[in-house]
């Protein structure tokens, strides 16, 4: 497994991401604290709170002074969106120029039996 080389705000940032997608925070649901997070993943507390800055910056959450953070209205479809905008972009062009390389065809990878040998 390759080493992230990432900050770790953003990959604290990927992981808040994934369970707003995976469905774990819903719209309206309230984060855990920056102290909770931080101590959860093992991470400054400052860090914490500049990845949850960033969805703040993005308006991916909410500030309700005095009671926490909370998963903005609309906030996983918009998250897929960006998600899926950065696959076509990024991910997707590597993935097709292996694929023509190795002679893999879209309903090879749909096969049960795949020869993984």
């Amino acid at each position: 497994m390759a080493s992230d080389d990432r900050p770790v705000y953003i990959r604290l940032r990927d992981s808040i991401a994934e369970a707003i997608l995976e469905g774990r925070y819903g719209d309206g649901d309230a984060l855990p604290s920056v102290r909770a997070f931080a101590a959860e993943q093992g991470a400054n507390p400052l860090t914490v709170a500049r990845a949850y800055q960033s969805f703040q910056d993005e308006g991916l959450v909410v500030v309700r002074r005095g009671i926490g953070m909370f998963v903005a209205l609309g906030a996983a479809e918009r998250l897929r969106a960006q998600e899926r905008a950065h696959f076509l972009r990024h991910t997707w062009p590597q993935v097709r120029a292996q694929m023509r390389r190795l002679r893999l065809r879209p309903e090879d990878l749909l096969k049960d039996d795949l020869a993984l040998g």
